[in-house]
């Protein structure tokens, strides 16, 4: 099986300084996971990605034509992406890894909370970047998440911050 390296972000609220910043940083992609709230600029974040873009809309993307959700493959792997806060992702996970579960999928991603969080359940991973824009978590550094997909087919996932806005 081909290595794949996926970049995973949420949150950049018209932002783009530090997307930009990061895609400097981690240079070649096979892919790049958005979980919503670009705030109207996707066609924007497809051109700087310079690779496959999976897009969904957020809470704040008001009057976006974009799915509130998708089922994806990946190396292999179901991946439901979907922004979260249909999930009520704010007051925990549950939910929503039921709901991917339910669907078949293996991966759960979602942004909305903009704390990083990367949960190997049982039956389900749970992914969330944090926000690379608008960080909440303690610290509050700029996060995304970098899965990688090896040799064998193994997923990874790594939360990566930006030390400096």
């Amino acid at each position: 099986m081909r290595e794949m390296k996926i970049l995973v972000v949420s949150d950049t609220h018209r932002k783009h300084g530090n997307l930009e910043k990061v895609l400097e940083r981690e240079g070649s992609l096979d892919l790049v996971i958005h979980l919503g709230d670009a705030e109207g600029y996707e066609e924007y974040i497809e051109e700087i990605c310079e690779c496959p873009l999976e897009i969904v809309s957020g809470n704040s993307d008001f009057f976006s034509t974009l799915p509130k959700e998708k089922e994806i493959e990946v190396g292999g792997y179901h991946i439901l992406i979907t922004h979260g806060h249909y999930y009520y992702v704010t007051a925990g996970i549950e939910d929503i890894k039921k709901e991917a579960y339910g669907r078949g999928m293996d991966i759960v991603m979602f942004g909305h909370t903009h704390r990083p969080i990367v949960d190997y359940g049982k039956r389900i991973i749970a992914v969330n970047p944090g926000s690379i824009s608008c960080p909440r978590q303690e610290g509050k550094l700029p996060s995304y998440v970098i899965m990688k997909i090896d040799s064998n087919g193994e997923a990874s996932f790594t939360i990566n911050y930006l030390n400096s806005y």
